[in-house]
């Protein structure tokens, strides 16, 4: 954990003043750059000393066998694991024969700065050598969000006080040495050496290196050219063998004479290309590279971020750190999802082997709506990566005697990558989850050619299976027995909320699609009978409520469990999956993770406000926050509920889980559905965002720490900025046509004409809940 502050607070940098190779592993994440395509953690440019080595690209994964103490029908045999492929980032340098190692001679300064609004890495360092040599070493390293395939880094050494020989090394490493599992199961697993050779290629300032994995059959291929200034006596050669390509730099530096290195590096995979194929798509991509330049990367990656916070910045007055971490998360989701294009956006993004670098449905329901209503083309694509999936997921549904597509708990390709596992296999949630996502787009952008083309599908193969989970009882009730909803600490129960709420929505958003594209429904074999039975299945789903308690059932019987022991839990204790027996926790009434919660934010309209109140005090004081999903969950309904302070502590949970590292695992990768959760808490939550069919809807209150806070979000060809402050709100249209919204049930129609002002009520004075004994968010 990062216990002394790490980072300055600034407005646009995430800003490192010194080096703490204590929490190095963490700092890579935070540091770490990608496009959604190419990843790399953040790295020290040397190389060493490293916390956890990362190069990645997105869907390049292997296979390993998942070992079961007795086997059982329907349980997947292979597990798919994200590797670190060639690392192209390296740059060492030995000064007057002594290799550039922070942990030797003395470091008189060292700086790293993450700038959110240039979209790279900065470094500057000055560094004596144990023979008291003197350099200083300055870099910027950045992946471009314009060039897909495309990551630079610019590396300059300056003499400072004497003369030195300096040589830099710029590598491609194939098959780096890994750190040990911890032992945490959210960690991944190391696979020794995974990659191939196929072709290594020194020629000139080019290198290249081909490899193929040894299980899962994917070729990469990553090349290098270089730019090298400096004083006339510099030389430079190449070499290669199977797992690094190698350019050497020699140069003699007077003081403060410098020698820079401008390294260009494409990426590229692929499961059914040619090696000489992919040599050449590499080799095209360095040219594209080259033509921008340094400087010409440099120019496009500014630009193209200027155009993405003019429409998803969110400016926060009163809190500097929460303004910082919220860009900090906006610019990681973007980074995440950007150019993905047709692949999964991992839980980790690609900062990181946690989770082993797969996906959940934390993508459709945490990352999806930020980007929905900032960056909706990242959305699209990410859906289609599900519809690309869905051979697998009807495979897997029929493995598992349903209808449609069973959709699975994590993977990387889109088959299931999970052992069987209670709290997993049986979350059919995810079909409803992506299901969601898919309405959530077309109603926001209109994209009636994606509903055509995509969302119909994905709408019509998870609505056959919740006809096929499902089942009427003699009363005409339709149930979903044996599920597990997004609490990991209550599995296979009969009726859960969340998820037949979610299922519901599914089935009469599938059975309206057919309607609206009835050639897709025919192709699809979608007749009026069965479209009928989803609306029938709809109508009838099953909610459990507890009438004595008045409250709503996180699932049939909850409330009548045992209650969890928390009084005899220690602080250490936590997270209780790391200390607990599941079958412990499976019987007791404890929330691991927002359920219910969740519920009432996913499907607003089912629950009125004094439900949502009494709902969020019933469960407040069982939900232990063990998962990284649930402080933003908690936020968005604490602030319908009145109780802003309460919403406010756990925005800044959200908000710091990876800056501060709350959970203990930042090393492993960044809690990117958290951050896109940050976005959520403070648009959601404090602005009151609902969307559906009918429009938007905002409901703003501010918790007392916050002056105003401001936001913008795109509806249809729209852009749309609110501005709340303590006592009104601020909705103005920044183009499009005239919007119909609403604001705490009041319609408003916004124009061009100028902005339209209305009154903040006041919260409803409520008292505040408690939580579990040692599990209360910090108080600001």
């Amino acid at each position: 954990m990062i216990t002394n502050r790490s980072y300055t607070v600034e407005p646009w940098h995430v800003r490192e003043t010194e080096l703490d190779l204590d929490v190095l592993a963490q700092s890579e994440s935070v540091f770490a750059l990608s496009n959604g395509h190419v990843g790399w953690r953040g790295n020290l440019d040397e190389g060493e000393p490293h916390g956890l080595p990362g190069a990645y690209l997105n869907g390049v994964h292997e296979l390993h066998p998942l070992p079961y103490a007795e086997a059982g029908y329907g349980y997947p045999e292979s597990g798919q694991t994200v590797i670190n492929v060639t690392n192209g980032k390296i740059l060492r340098l030995l000064v007057d024969d002594e290799p550039f190692d922070l942990r030797y001679g003395r470091l008189v300064r060292h700086e790293r700065v993450l700038d959110l609004r240039r979209g790279v890495l900065e470094r500057t360092c000055e560094w004596t050598s144990p023979a008291g040599s003197t350099v200083r070493v300055r870099s910027t390293r950045l992946v471009s969000l314009t060039q897909r395939a495309v990551a630079a880094v610019a590396y300059e050494v300056e003499a400072v006080g004497s003369r030195s020989r300096v040589v830099i090394q710029s590598e491609l490493v194939t098959n780096e040495s890994l750190p040990d599992p911890n032992g945490d199961p959210r960690a991944a697993r190391a696979l020794k050496s995974p990659l191939e050779p196929e072709e290594d290629v020194a020629v000139g300032r080019r290198l290249r290196l081909v490899h193929r994995t040894k299980r899962s059959g994917l070729r990469v291929a990553v090349a290098a050219d270089h730019e090298v200034t400096g004083p006339e006596r510099t030389v430079v050669s190449s070499e290669s063998n199977v797992d690094v390509a190698r350019l050497t730099v020699t140069s003699v530096l007077e003081p403060g004479e410098r020698l820079r290195v401008e390294k260009l590096v494409a990426h590229g995979w692929s499961g059914a290309r040619s090696r000489p194929a992919m040599s050449d798509q590499v080799e095209a991509a360095l040219a594209a590279a080259g033509h921008s330049g340094w400087t010409g990367l440099l120019e496009d990656q500014r630009a193209y971020l200027d155009d993405f916070w003019s429409r998803a910045d969110v400016e926060v007055d009163g809190d500097e750190e929460i303004q910082q971490a919220v860009r900090f998360a906006l610019f990681h989701v973007l980074q995440a999802g950007a150019r993905a294009e047709q692949r999964a956006i991992p839980a980790k993004g690609l900062t990181g082997s946690g989770y082993d670098g797969h996906a959940f449905w934390d993508t459709e329901t945490f990352v999806l709506p930020l980007l929905t209503y900032t960056a909706p083309e990242a959305v699209s694509e990410a859906l289609r990566w599900r519809q690309n999936t869905l051979p697998a997921a009807r495979e897997r549904a029929a493995q598992l005697g349903l209808g449609g597509a069973a959709f699975p708990w994590r993977t990387i390709e889109g088959s299931e990558g999970s052992a069987y596992w209670p709290a997993g296999t049986a979350a059919f949630h995810v079909n409803a989850d992506i299901a969601d996502a898919v309405v959530r787009y077309v109603t926001a952008t209109g994209d009636t050619e994606f509903e055509r083309s995509t969302g119909v599908e994905l709408l019509v193969e998870t609505a056959r299976l919740w006809r096929s989970l499902g089942h009427h009882d003699a009363r005409g009730a339709f149930h979903i027995d044996g599920v597990t909803g997004p609490d990991e600490y209550s599995a296979v129960a009969d009726d859960n909320t969340y998820t037949n709420l979610m299922a519901r929505a599914n089935l009469l958003a599938a059975a309206e699609a057919v309607g609206r594209h009835p050639d897709e429904a025919a192709r699809l074999g979608v007749d009026a009978e069965e479209s009928a039975a989803w609306r029938d299945a709809a109508q009838a789903v099953y909610v459990p409520y507890n009438h004595d308690l008045g409250v709503h059932e996180q699932h049939a019987g909850f409330t009548r469990y045992q209650q969890w022991d928390f009084a005899g839990t220690r602080p250490d204790q936590y997270p209780l999956l790391l200390n607990f027996p599941y079958f412990d926790l499976y019987r007791k009434q404890v929330v691991k993770q927002a359920d219910l919660v969740l519920a009432m934010y996913t499907c607003a309209d089912h629950f009125d406000e004094e439900q949502i109140a009494r709902n969020f005090a019933y469960y407040e004081p069982l939900t232990v926050r063990d998962s990284s999903l649930s402080a933003c969950c908690q936020a968005v309904i604490a602030a319908q509920a009145g109780h802003l302070a309460l919403a406010y502590d756990y925005t800044a949970e959200a908000a710091l889980m990876d800056l501060a590292d709350l959970e203990h695992n930042t090393r492993d990768g960044l809690h990117i559905a958290s951050l896109a959760g940050t976005w959520m808490a403070l648009v959601a939550g404090f602005g009151g965002l609902r969307g559906d069919r009918e429009g938007l809807r905002f409901a703003p209150r501010l918790p007392d720490r916050f002056s105003r806070l401001a936001f913008s979000v795109q509806l249809l060809g729209r852009r749309l900025r609110v501005e709340i402050g303590p006592d009104k709100a601020t909705y103005t249209l920044l183009s499009g046509a005239p919007l119909m919204i609403r604001h705490h049930g009041d319609p408003v129609r916004v124009n061009g004409d100028g902005p339209v002002v209305r009154t903040v009520p006041p919260a409803p004075d409520r008292p505040t809940p408690r939580q579990p004994p040692h599990r209360s968010p910090n108080t600001r």
